[in-house]
């Protein structure tokens, strides 16, 4: 059954006990593997966990089922994580569900899958599974994501912060998390003990800073700086940062010039439009969107987004070149930006 994320999160925190097996799926998946985190919060600290990979189980189908079967060491409990690379898993899967009752709770992460995915359709098509795809958040749903995993960690903020944070981010979860435990052990925050994060707190040591920081990247796109952005693509891919989450930092970019300059070409001065916007951007950035602004044209701009949406469309498709599709979109404006100094 297709599942709401309201639907999935309580069957997870209820050990999933009366479903075969959950299937969380999509791009984000440092999503699901957040959700996934929940399951074996609802096990316990004393439960074994066993990971299983899509190639066990295409080279030895029954092991799924031993292991839904099994008991644990000493009688304690045993929840299952099987991480599959597509169709892979289904004679494991079929024998699965051919077992008489529901064994060991089963998660199985699955990243991105087509709507023809025999995996995708068997779980939607099965009442005793539960299905739920994860995409990388946006807007809204980003900032209340800082909001939800920095209160887990005893952190409390404005939404302004909120929002800073889940844009330097790039709405990816994992760099979020990272940041969030930097600041928690920074402030000596938990959930006995919460504290207030504010911006200073940030510019001492947070995403505007090394780390996973994408600031550097959409300045460098948007700014023309090839050298630098091909500094930045390296040093964020060696921590694992690509394709989408660079993709929607610079999108975001992009599409805030778009409306500063829409006022501009309305009969606005440049300043008098950073001055209306300037409580809403980050100080640092400030002179940088100033710059920008004044040399990007409304329909270069909204070619760019185009480019953008597009090239996410690419990093998403099944046996599509992937993460080489954001590089090469990143590079293209870069030059377009280039030629406009």
């Amino acid at each position: 059954m297709k599942a709401n994320r309201a639907q999935i999160e309580s069957a997870l925190r209820a050990a999933g006990r009366q479903y075969r097996f959950l299937l969380l799926h999509g791009p984000d998946e440092a999503g699901s593997r957040g959700l996934a985190k929940l399951l074996a919060e609802a096990m316990g600290k004393d439960s074994e966990r066993v990971e299983l990979s899509g190639a066990e189980l295409k080279s030895d189908p029954a092991r799924l089922s031993d292991e839904a079967a099994s008991i644990g060491l000493f009688g304690s409990s045993r929840h299952i994580l099987v991480v599959a690379n597509g169709d892979e898993v289904m004679p494991a899967i079929e024998a699965l569900l051919e077992m008489t009752a529901a064994g060991n709770p089963i998660v199985i992460l699955a990243g991105s899958l087509k709507p023809a995915s025999k995996l995708l359709k068997r779980a939607l098509a099965e009442q005793s599974v539960l299905a739920f795809a994860s995409y990388v958040p946006e807007g809204r749903d980003a900032d209340r994501l800082v909001l939800d995993l920095g209160r887990q960690r005893g952190l409390t903020m404005r939404p302004d912060v909120a929002r800073r944070i889940a844009e330097a981010a790039g709405g990816n979860r994992s760099v979020v998390e990272r940041e969030l435990d930097k600041f928690a052990l920074f402030l000596d925050a938990s959930a006995e003990r919460p504290q207030t994060l504010e911006q200073d707190a940030i510019d001492a040591l947070g995403a505007a800073s090394e780390g996973g920081d994408l600031s550097r990247l959409v300045d460098s796109v948007s700014g023309g700086d090839s050298v630098l952005l091909q500094t930045e693509l390296l040093r964020l891919s060696s921590q694992g940062i690509e394709g989408i989450t660079l993709i929607r930092a610079v999108l975001r970019r992009i599409l805030l010039l778009a409306r500063l300059r829409a006022e501009i070409e309305r009969g606005n001065s440049p300043d008098s439009v950073m001055a209306s916007h300037g409580k809403s951007l980050f100080w640092k950035e400030k002179e940088a969107i100033g710059q920008q602004v004044r040399r990007w044209r409304a329909d270069l701009l909204a070619k760019a987004g185009a480019r953008l949406i597009e090239a996410e469309r690419q990093v998403k498709a099944s046996g599509g070149i992937g993460s080489i599709a954001a590089d090469e979109e990143l590079l293209a404006i870069c030059r377009q930006a280039a030629r406009l100094r």
